[in-house]
């Protein structure tokens, strides 16, 4: 079934960050619906989160790799967070994974907690793998796509700072990039491309988002 084809719930607003997760012990008791976002450092995952919810400074940004080093949790404010009280759904900025400046030790933990929870995590509904469009699909992508793959979770490419590269080459990436995975079993055939200094794309990801957190 191709989910384009359904509108699916709005995109809730007014989000706030509930906790940050150094290791597994300390993530929250599973409940709603959560949605992760990944990619390689300084691929622009906390800044297409505070796009998506429209909300400057939710979630941190840095021009530093490696700023990231927590699960960093966020919901829809006015939620109690109890079982009676669940919001629809919870948004995760992941650490970025290679290149980081960050001592060898503190890297491998982190590395450790993110590929923890992606195995281990049962309400987690699907993974948005961040790609630089100027740079395109690297090794170590397709690495943490084999990661995904092996532990059937699902995941969707998004092209971040796609106003940086002409349309015609965004069009172009969008395409090689599907073809890429065509053969993989746990990514979702859809790429998308976006900006969130643009605002290009937000859209489109909002309303993938909310039909992958109310999927069975």
């Amino acid at each position: 079934m191709n989910e384009s084809l359904h509108p699916g719930p709005a995109f809730p607003r007014n989000w706030v960050f509930i906790r940050g997760v150094p290791a597994m012990k300390f993530l929250p008791p599973e409940g709603p619906p959560e949605i992760a976002f990944a990619g390689r450092s300084n691929v622009g995952k906390s800044s297409l989160i505070n796009a998506l919810v429209d909300r400057k400074g939710l979630a941190r940004t840095s021009n530093t790799p490696g700023r990231t080093q927590e699960l960093n949790y966020f919901v829809p404010d006015g939620y109690a967070g109890t079982a009676a009280d669940l919001p629809p759904l919870a948004l995760v900025d992941m650490p970025g994974y290679g290149f980081a400046k960050a001592p060898k030790p503190v890297v491998e933990n982190w590395t450790r907690l993110v590929f923890d929870y992606l195995r281990g995590r049962v309400t987690l509904k699907r993974v948005y793998l961040l790609i630089d469009a100027r740079h395109g699909v690297k090794t170590v992508d397709d690495e943490v796509m084999d990661l995904l793959d092996k532990a059937a979770v699902s995941y969707q490419i998004v092209l971040t700072k796609a106003d940086k590269i002409k349309p015609p080459a965004v069009d172009r990436l969008v395409g090689e990039t599907g073809a890429r995975i065509l053969k993989r079993p746990a990514a979702f055939p859809e790429v998308l491309a976006t900006s969130a200094e643009k605002g290009m794309g937000l859209d489109a990801l909002r309303a993938a988002i909310m039909r992958a957190a109310s999927s069975a």
